[in-house]
C-alpha cells in the first residue's frame, strides 16, 4: 500500500537563520516538526549553488548533466546573451511525472514545466519569485477556478524593487503576508479533495522576503544600522517567516495521519555578496583589464580611506544609480548624467546620438543619458557588451557568481586570445582575480576561482558558458580595489540578500525515529528520498540517493 507524501518547500530559506531563530523560540510549528521527525542539513556545490538548485531538485540531476547552468544564456558564435529563465525538460522531465500510477498535485513550482504525464492537478508559477515566468496550469481551467475563489498572488512579478523605497518595502511585506494566508487556503483545499500519492508546493515569499528585507533583520549587513528604523519598528523577515510557519501548520493539519511530512529547503540565503560584484565590479574590472589606463566607472585612489557608503541614493533604481557614474568620452555627457537634472536629461536625450556621433562614441547603449531600457540592458554587463570583441575576457550577465568569458579564437566571431594562450591567460586572470580585496576592510574578495575547462579546445554544448566562474567572500562590499588597476566604487547596493549552497531537510512519518539527525548531504539526495517515500521507481540517470534509508524502521 502506497503512503502518501506531503512536501512542501520554503524557497532560498536558510538553516542557520531559521536555527538561530527556533532557538529563539520562533518558529514554533518547523521546530517541533524537527523534534519529531529527522531533520538535517543540505548542500551544493559551491558553483551550483544560487542558479540552478531548482532544477537540480526537479529532475534529480546536476547542471554536468542537464547542461542548464543559469538563467541566462550567452549564444556562442555571437556576442548575445538572453534570458531564458528555466530550464527546458525535454531531456529530464520533473521528477513528479510518474505516469497514470501515481496521482500527483503540485501546487506553484518554480522554474518548472506542465507534463502531461503527471496523474492529477498542476499549476505553476502563481506566486514564484519570478521575474517573466508566465502561471499556468493543468487541467487549464483549474487556474482560472483557483484564481476566482482565492485571488492572484499579490506579489506576483512585484517583489523587485530597491531597498531604499520605503513604500515599495512597505506594500511588499503587505503583500507577501497576504500571498502566505492565500497560498495556505489553497494547499487545504488541494488535501481536502483526495489522497494524493504526492502534494508539493513551495513557498516563494521566503525568497522574496530574503533578498529584500535581510539588511532590516540581520545585524552583520552593512546597511543594518544605517536603515534598521526604516519605517519598521519590528523584522519585517521575521515576520514574513512567521506567517509561513503558521501556513505550514495549518498544512499539515490537513495531511493524512499514515503520511509522511517533509520540510526542506534546495540553497540558503546570507547577506548580499554577487549582485555588485558579479553585475558591476567584474565587467569594470575585466574592461580595466583588457584596456589598462582606462575605466567605464571611476578610479579611486589606492591607499586613502573609502568615500562614505552610499546610503541615499538620487534615484529609485539601482541600475539608473550606477549609471550616473558611467563614464563617457564627452565631458558634458558625464556630467549630464551625474548631475544635471531629470527633465533636462530626457529633453536632450534624443538629441544624443547626432553628438555621439560628432564626437566619435558610436557605442549606442554609452552615448545615452539616462539608462536604457529593454532587452538585457538592465544588467550591467550588458553595458560594455559593444567592447567584448575587443577585450580579452569579459564577464557574462549574472544574478549569482561571477562568470568570466574568454574571447577565444576559433570559437568567439572575432575571438582575440590564440588557443595556445588559453591557459596562461586563465592563469593571469586568476591570479589578478584573487587580488581583489574589499576597500574597507582591506580583506579579500574572492573565496575561489573554478575553471570550467581543462582546455580551450573544450567544445561540450554542456558546459557552463563561463571559461572561470568567480566564487565570492562571504562579506559584502560597495568598494573593492586592485593593487593593478585601481580601486572600483564606493556605489550603492543593491538587493541585501542572495543566496548560499546550503539547505535543509526536516521529515516525519511512519518509521522516522523523533529527533533523528541526518548527517550533510547533497541536495541532489532530495529528490530520489521523495520517490523512495512514494515507493515510486528511482530513474537510474539521478545524481543523487536516498537520504532516509537509515531514520526509516520497519514499515
Amino acid at each position: 500500500m502506497k503512503t502518501p507524501v506531503i512536501a512542501i518547500g520554503l524557497d532560498a530559506a536558510d538553516p542557520v537563520l531559521l536555527e538561530n531563530w527556533m532557538s529563539q523560540g520562533h518558529l514554533q510549528n518547523l521546530n517541533q516538526l524537527r523534534k519529531q521527525g529527522a531533520y538535517g542539513r543540505l548542500t551544493n556545490l559551491e558553483h551550483y549553488k544560487a542558479e540552478t538548485p531548482w532544477t537540480t531538485f526537479l529532475t534529480g540531476c546536476l547542471p554536468s548533466q542537464t547542461g542548464y547552468w543559469a538563467p541566462i544564456k550567452f549564444h556562442e558564435g555571437t556576442y548575445e546573451a538572453t534570458l531564458v529563465e528555466a530550464y527546458d525538460f525535454k531531456e529530464y522531465s520533473p521528477f513528479y511525472a510518474l505516469g497514470d500510477d501515481y496521482r500527483v498535485a503540485v501546487f506553484d513550482i518554480p522554474q518548472s514545466s506542465l507534463s502531461e504525464q503527471v496523474n492529477g492537478s498542476q499549476v505553476l508559477a502563481w506566486g514564484a519569485h519570478s521575474p517573466q515566468t508566465p502561471t499556468h496550469s493543468l487541467p487549464a481551467q483549474l487556474l482560472s477556478d483557483l484564481i476566482s475563489k482565492h485571488g492572484e498572488h499579490p506579489a506576483l512579478h512585484k517583489d523587485h524593487g530597491d531597498w531604499w523605497d520605503l513604500d515599495y518595502l512597505q506594500h511588499l511585506k503587505q503583500a507577501l503576508e497576504t500571498g502566505i494566508e492565500q497560498r495556505s487556503a489553497i494547499c487545504r483545499d488541494f488535501l481536502r479533495q483526495e489522497q494524493w500519492d504526492l502534494f508539493l508546493t513551495i513557498f516563494g515569499e521566503t525568497h522574496s522576503a530574503g533578498h529584500d528585507f535581510w539588511f532590516l533583520s540581520q545585524p552583520e549587513h552593512p546597511l543594518y544600522h544605517h536603515h534598521k528604523l526604516n519605517g519598521f519598528s519590528s523584522d519585517p523577515m521575521l515576520e514574513v517567516f512567521e506567517s509561513v510557519d503558521r501556513a505550514v501548520g495549518e498544512i499539515i493539519a490537513e495531511a493524512p495521519k499514515n503520511a509522511y511530512v517533509i520540510v526542506f529547503a534546495v540553497h540558503g540565503s546570507g547577506s548580499n555578496t554577487t549582485d555588485v560584484t558579479s553585475m558591476l565590479f567584474l565587467p569594470e574590472f575585466l574592461y580595466r583589464f583588457s584596456f589598462p589606463g582606462k575605466s567605464m566607472l571611476p578610479i579611486g585612489k589606492l591607499g586613502v580611506p573609502p568615500l562614505a557608503p552610499i546610503v541615499t541614493p538620487k534615484t529609485m533604481n539601482w541600475q539608473a544609480e550606477v549609471w550616473r557614474q558611467i563614464y563617457h568620452p564627452n565631458p558634458l555627457i558625464t556630467w549630464l548624467r551625474r548631475w544635471g537634472p531629470e527633465k533636462l536629461n530626457q529633453k536632450l536625450e534624443p538629441w544624443l546620438p547626432r553628438l555621439a556621433k560628432l564626437t566619435g562614441a558610436n557605442y549606442s547603449i554609452l552615448s545615452r543619458l539616462r539608462r536604457p531600457g529593454g532587452g538585457m540592458s538592465w544588467q550591467p554587463p550588458m553595458w560594455y557588451q559593444p567592447l567584448w570583441s575587443q577585450m580579452k575576457a569579459f564577464a557574462l550577465p549574472s544574478f549569482s557568481e561571477g562568470y568570466v568569458r574568454i574571447n577565444l579564437q576559433g570559437r568567439e566571431p572575432n575571438g582575440i586570445v590564440a588557443r595556445a594562450e588559453y591557459d596562461a591567460l586563465c592563469d593571469e586572470l586568476t591570479q589578478q582575480i584573487y587580488s581583489l580585496k574589499n576597500a574597507r576592510t582591506g580583506t579579500p574578495m574572492v573565496k575561489k576561482v573554478i575553471r570550467t575547462r581543462l582546455s580551450g579546445s573544450e567544445c561540450d554544448p554542456k558546459l557552463p558558458d563561463a571559461d572561470l566562474v568567480v566564487i565570492w567572500e562571504d562579506s559584502p562590499a560597495d568598494v573593492i580595489e586592485s593593487p593593478q588597476f585601481g580601486r572600483i566604487g564606493p556605489v550603492p547596493y543593491r538587493r541585501t540578500g542572495s543566496h548560499r549552497a546550503r539547505g535543509f531537510l526536516s521529515a516525519i512519518g511512519p518509521g522516522i525515529e523523533p529527533g533523528s539527525h541526518l548527517p550533510t548531504a547533497p541536495a541532489v539526495d532530495l529528490t530520489p528520498t521523495i520517490l523512495q517515500l512514494m515507493d515510486a521507481p528511482i530513474p537510474k540517470y539521478f545524481d543523487g540517493k536516498p537520504l532516509l534509508k537509515k531514520a526509516i524502521l520497519a514499515r
